[in-house]
């Protein structure tokens, strides 16, 4: 007996190429904050890091590159 994975109901599906798995974002007008750490070297270490879009952003498949704008609202609600 072979156990399969249970359906997501909810799971975002590109309506153009069907994929489920690769999406990316592009914000408009962002301002990003790095702060940083000198090390004994010289060299220099990534502390905290932040950024803060004032424009519009969109939503992408990751691979047809379709905008799916439209669904942006749903992805931001399940990023964990």
């Amino acid at each position: 007996m072979s156990l399969s994975q249970p359906k997501v109901a909810n799971l975002l599906t590109c309506p153009h190429c069907g994929n489920d798995t690769e999406f990316f974002e592009i914000a408009d007008d962002v301002i990003t904050t790095t702060h940083y750490i000198q090390n004994s070297d010289g060299s220099f270490t990534i502390e905290s890091k932040s950024s803060q879009s004032l424009g519009d952003v969109k939503l992408f498949c990751g691979n047809c590159e379709e905008d799916l704008s439209s669904f942006h609202q749903r992805f931001s609600e399940m990023i964990f």
